[in-house]
């Protein structure tokens, strides 16, 4: 297994423990139409973390993969939600939340590139 990949995992596990920690932070920009935001925050972060543990694992690796790029997909519905409006941004100026986008396609494309 090589270093590029353990470096994904740890990022969608690391960084997704922020969901736990800080929980209001990602409920303030879940599309308004999403419904019971705590429990998608804290489902999205256990799923980001088992994502992340399962592209460590050999047999589960491929399923990781296709689990990881649906949610980035799933995803840009937050992105798009935020560039909706000044609330939605959360103030986030509106340059960053446009990169984002390809950002997000980008980490598809990574996650993409470890299939076998």
């Amino acid at each position: 297994m090589n270093n590029s990949i353990i470096g994904m995992a740890a990022m969608y596990i690391i960084a997704r423990l922020m969901h736990f920690v800080k929980p209001k932070t990602y409920m303030r920009i879940m599309p308004k139409y999403l419904p019971n935001h705590k429990a998608l925050v804290y489902v999205s972060g256990l799923a980001e973390i088992a994502l992340g543990i399962a592209l460590c694992i050999p047999l589960t690796k491929n399923f990781a993969i296709y689990g990881i790029v649906a949610m980035l997909l799933v995803f840009l519905l937050v992105h798009f939600y935020m560039l909706s409006g000044e609330k939605a941004s959360v103030g986030i100026p509106k340059w960053i939340l446009i990169l984002r986008i390809p950002l997000q396609f980008g980490l598809i494309y990574w996650a993409w590139t470890y299939l076998n």
